[in-house]
């Protein structure tokens, strides 16, 4: 929080990203969406995380 000189860690920014996308959208799968869809709002909210910490918006 206080140093903004830390290493950027993406591998981990896009496994969190992933990991909490993936519970909503595996719910949205359960209850009729189409896997395909789920999957690409899955990988888009990690490409976004990544983007935003890269950019040390998070």
């Amino acid at each position: 929080m206080y140093n903004k000189n830390t290493n950027k860690d993406l591998i981990g920014a896009a496994l969190t990203a992933g990991l909490g996308a993936g519970v909503v959208t595996s719910f949205a799968v359960s209850q009729g969406q189409h896997p395909l869809m789920a999957l690409a709002i899955t990988a888009l909210a990690a490409i976004f995380a990544v983007i935003c910490h890269y950019a040390d918006l998070i």
